[in-house]
């Protein structure tokens, strides 16, 4: 009976400490990592001309297929997403609100914190957040699009990208992503335990080197669409 009731009480437990909080953002923050480096990898086939975009497109939507029906693994990775995104947030929410109650008086003498990206995770998030909507009413439900053309992702994303503001809106969330990653990175890698002294300056080269990798990787397909690269 002790055993039980301690079973049930340790995930509340976790959940309602700062390091049980943590730990649920660095873990959701690496899916969405994760995901951020395929789904880079996979805009850049738009390089490759439109054929070989729109099949890798078709391709997602057919993965898994026989055994699974058309679309279900990407709505399996969409809820996963989904799931990963509203846990950060809510652990990000919820431990903004501890660190405001545990000082509750202003510090005197405001100090700078270490570095840009550490000073804007916060606005970034909200960025990044208002971004995801934006995006997927503009290439998933065309809904913003106004030249969308259905089942054409190639000439939907070149849609997109041949407006002034489509640009502006991907490159100003694509910089909060990778500022977001490098700290994010960093974070996370100390919350699981695998921050050493010894590790401290491969950990945070690994974390500049991904923001830098994905930001470029992006903004790639704007300028290249701006610049007729891809056309």
């Amino acid at each position: 009976m002790a055993l039980a009731t301690r079973t049930r009480t340790s995930a509340p437990s976790l959940w309602g400490s700062t390091i049980g909080k943590k730990t649920v953002m660095a873990v959701s923050g690496l899916i969405m990592l994760g995901y951020l480096v395929v789904h880079m990898l996979g805009n850049l086939k738009i390089f490759f001309g439109a054929d070989e975009f729109n099949g890798y497109a078709h391709w997602l939507r057919t993965l898994g297929s026989p055994f699974l029906h058309y679309e279900w693994a990407l709505w399996i990775v969409r809820v996963v997403l989904l799931a990963a995104v509203v846990a950060h947030g809510v652990c990000a929410y919820q431990l903004s609100r501890l660190d405001i109650r545990a000082r509750p008086v202003k510090y005197v003498h405001k100090r700078r914190r270490a570095s840009y990206a550490t000073r804007t995770m916060r606005w970034g998030g909200i960025i990044l957040g208002l971004f995801i909507v934006w995006h997927l009413l503009d290439l998933t439900t065309l809904t913003v699009n106004e030249r969308a053309w259905a089942g054409h992702p190639y000439e939907n994303v070149l849609a997109t990208f041949s407006t002034w503001y489509g640009n502006t809106i991907y490159i100003v969330a694509m910089a909060a992503v990778g500022l977001h990653v490098r700290h994010g990175f960093w974070s996370a890698a100390q919350t699981l335990g695998a921050g050493r002294p010894r590790r401290e300056r491969m950990l945070k080269t690994l974390a500049s080197g991904l923001a830098v990798v994905l930001f470029a990787g992006f903004v790639s397909v704007p300028v290249a669409v701006m610049t007729g690269l891809v056309n």
